[in-house]
């Protein structure tokens, strides 16, 4: 940690999500300490435009830098293990963008790393962090609303079918599932008592052979019913519905949602429920980390380590294999 007692952070990477964390420092008094990029002037820009002191002309030497404690990945999700083992092996804190490994079979091996040093491992999953999920979770343990019965998911959008880029590429992990899917997963397993044992699905592929859109049904030893609408070809609402014994929750715009409507179900009656702010949605990341390596608090691995298991058993099923996995 640096003199007074802040947690020294280095961001790999420089797109649209490693702004979004720099701004996010911003915003609590902070400045990122270092950056790293495969190229190199594209990080001296974003050191730059942020006034990030430190630029790596080796990216790796992030990994093995004494000066850095938490290291945020936010490269594309076939590069993310690669990452992990050379983060996490030097002893690195690691905040890694979502999906946070191709597999389970990854996860575990980085989940193990973790343990073995001591360090915090998290994805950088917003459902997690967000002020409104939190408070909607408290409302369903009071037991107000009754069981969770049924979650009903959709997320699409209509992606420019070029076949060279991220959302279709296989070789950059492309497809639904890890894109969006992730998403819709996530906040599934957050209401869910369990993870879902039971799984059915249908799905449409991209020329490439990746997933292009698919319906998901699954169930679990509680009987609480999940479904699932996922597209990069079809824009839909991104609509969740918890749908309990006396009333249901409905979200619009997840993931970074700060509002929802809950609806009686006897009355009719409903009440808006609003918490947090979509603009903050990387800051409700980055506190929940750093209070995590203070304290050994929960970033909801558990939460990522079953959804990963769904995601994995369904790209299976499917036959959507990345050359990494090969």
């Amino acid at each position: 940690m640096s003199e007074n007692n802040q947690l020294r952070w280095a961001v790999l990477g420089t797109g649209v999500i490693a702004n979004q964390m720099a701004q996010a420092l911003q915003s609590m008094g902070r400045a990122l300490d270092a950056v790293g990029n495969r190229t190199y002037e594209k990080a001296v820009a974003f050191a730059g435009k942020y006034g990030v002191p430190k630029v790596y002309a080796d990216y790796n030497e992030m990994f093995t830098d004494p000066e850095i404690d938490v290291i945020y990945i936010t490269t594309p999700h076939n590069t993310h293990m690669a990452f992990l083992e050379k983060a996490l092996s030097q002893g690195k804190h690691v905040l890694c963008e979502k999906s946070i490994t191709l597999n389970s079979g990854e996860l575990d091996r980085a989940v193990s790393l973790a343990r073995e040093n001591g360090v915090v491992l998290a994805e950088a999953m917003t459902i997690y962090h967000m002020p409104l999920y939190r408070e909607l979770r408290k409302r369903v343990a009071s037991g107000a609303l009754g069981k969770v019965n049924l979650i009903q998911l959709n997320f699409g959008s209509c992606k420019v079918y070029d076949m060279n880029n991220r959302f279709f590429n296989p070789k950059l992990a492309g497809g639904a599932m890890l894109d969006i899917g992730v998403y819709a997963l996530s906040l599934a397993r957050l209401f869910l008592d369990s993870n879902p044992d039971q799984v059915s699905s249908f799905v449409r592929k991209a020329p490439t052979g990746v997933d292009e859109s698919a319906a998901v049904a699954m169930t679990n030893r509680e009987g609480q019913l999940v479904t699932a609408a996922l597209s990069l070809r079809s824009k839909q609402p991104k609509r969740a519905v918890i749908s309990c014994e006396k009333g249901y929750i409905e979200i619009m715009e997840y993931p970074r949602a700060d509002e929802a409507v809950i609806v009686d179900a006897e009355t009719g009656g409903r009440e808006t429920v609003r918490a947090g702010r979509t603009a903050d949605a990387l800051r409700y990341e980055l506190e929940d980390m750093e209070q995590a390596i203070r304290t050994g608090g929960d970033m909801l691995l558990s939460c990522t380590t079953d959804v990963m298991a769904l995601m994995t058993r369904l790209r299976r099923e499917w036959g959507v294999i990345y050359p990494e996995e090969m």
